[in-house]
């Protein structure tokens, strides 16, 4: 990092300029071993500099594998032996990503100020999640706090490699249907209408399929704008209204009963409950407390309404697995493996054991949703495709059969 100093040396002689140092204490120890008194030392540019830089972190967000690494490393750092103040140091100059430093250096100026290291990660905002949050307060609290952290970051990892792996199994058939789409478009607005003027002839004796294909062709090609604004404002307006808690609970319940979908979510939304839940009681958190923390992970508001009622089953003094077993949201194997787990003393174990199973139950149903998936979509939009080259041939066949 750039800083601008002011400094006097011993005979009285001002001085100015700029040097490159990890922050302001290293250049302060190097002024002075050069015989040099520094009387002001800030970024270079002054304030406008320091606030392009706070604005530009606070720009780029720092990014889930981001978050998920930096506490790998930092609890490899910490059971090095390092200090945590020395820790997120070494890390800030190790990296070169300026959104990263950025974040780095805030947490380190608040522990340094006397902070806890969760209030320093609270006081970012919406970087961390409030579980990441409580689960550093617990290993502070605990003085485990390495301990602690790795198990967040095996936590963030095995998340992502859930959601990794379902992004990356819809990559094709996205890719596809978007292939798709702009053949369709392609023929429909360029293709068709080379033959509107040989069909303008024709009047009445135009098949209604290719009347219906010209016509859509000259719509597109004169109202795209249109089209593309109310999609968009189409989007807008689901998604604003999904923000309300009544319609996204309902969109959610509608969801979980999709055919062949319905049950990918349900099982996505079981691994991570297990994973998320473990994670937590294998840190020391009481067992309600990590359920409020749960239903805010949960992504689905109806699998999140089913937590929410063992949360209050368990203030009244019942167990955690009979009222998710009525609910009967969550899958049998599921309910049946967290009963086994609390009635033996070992939840935290078997929600491990569940977040593991449904893990490869995710994986296996992605495959069987894509062996069933991909023909569908290739002959349905082959389908749709033939069925424009076909209004065109036999409104050419008819034309050359009234030209004879």
């Amino acid at each position: 990092m750039i800083f601008s100093f002011k400094a006097v040396r011993s005979n009285g002689e001002s001085l100015e300029g700029e040097r490159d140092a990890p922050d302001e204490t290293a250049l302060v120890r190097q002024l002075q071993a050069e015989g040099v008194i520094p009387i002001d030392i800030r970024p270079a540019g002054g304030l406008r500099h320091m606030l392009n830089m706070r604005v530009g972190r606070r720009g780029k967000r720092v990014r889930a594998e981001q978050i998920a690494l930096l506490t790998r490393e930092l609890a490899t750092l910490l059971g090095a032996g390092l200090t945590l103040d020395r820790a997120l140091q070494v890390l800030h100059d190790l990296t070169r990503d300026e959104s990263v430093r950025g974040l780095l250096a805030a947490l380190r100026e608040h522990i340094q100020a006397g902070g806890t290291f969760a209030g320093a990660l609270e006081a970012e905002g919406q970087t961390f999640s409030r579980l990441y949050i409580n689960m550093v307060r617990a290993g502070e609290a605990g003085g485990v706090l390495e301990s602690v952290l790795e198990r967040v970051a095996d936590y963030l990892e095995r998340s992502a490699d859930l959601r990794n792996q379902v992004r990356s199994a819809l990559t094709y058939p996205l890719i596809l249907v978007t292939v798709a789409i702009l053949s369709i478009v392609l023929l429909v607005a360029f293709v068709v209408p080379q033959f509107s003027q040989m069909f303008a002839d024709m009047g009445e004796a135009l098949p209604l399929p290719t009347q219906i294909v010209v016509a859509s062709g000259e719509l597109f090609r004169a109202y795209w704008w249109a089209g593309v604004a109310l999609i968009a404002l189409l989007a807008a307006s689901i998604q604003t209204a999904l923000q309300r808690p009544r319609v996204r609970e309902w969109w959610d319940r509608r969801l979980l009963r999709l055919p062949l979908f319905g049950s990918l979510l349900v099982k996505v939304e079981t691994a991570r409950f297990a994973r998320t839940l473990s994670t937590l009681l294998e840190n020391g958190l009481p067992l309600l407390g990590a359920l409020n923390l749960v239903k805010d992970v949960v992504e689905n508001r109806r699998v999140a309404e089913t937590i929410d009622q063992a949360a209050q089953n368990l203030k009244r003094g019942k167990g955690l697995s009979d009222p998710l077993i009525h609910d009967g949201v969550l899958p049998d194997l599921s309910l049946q493996m967290i009963k086994v787990g609390e009635e033996s003393g070992q939840l935290d174990r078997m929600l491990a054991k569940v977040a593991e199973v449904y893990d490869r139950e995710v994986a296996t149903s992605v495959q069987r949703l894509l062996t069933l998936l991909e023909p569908a979509l290739i002959v349905g939009l082959g389908v749709i495709v033939a069925g424009i080259i076909v209004s065109i041939l036999v409104a050419i066949l008819e034309a050359n059969q009234l030209a004879f």
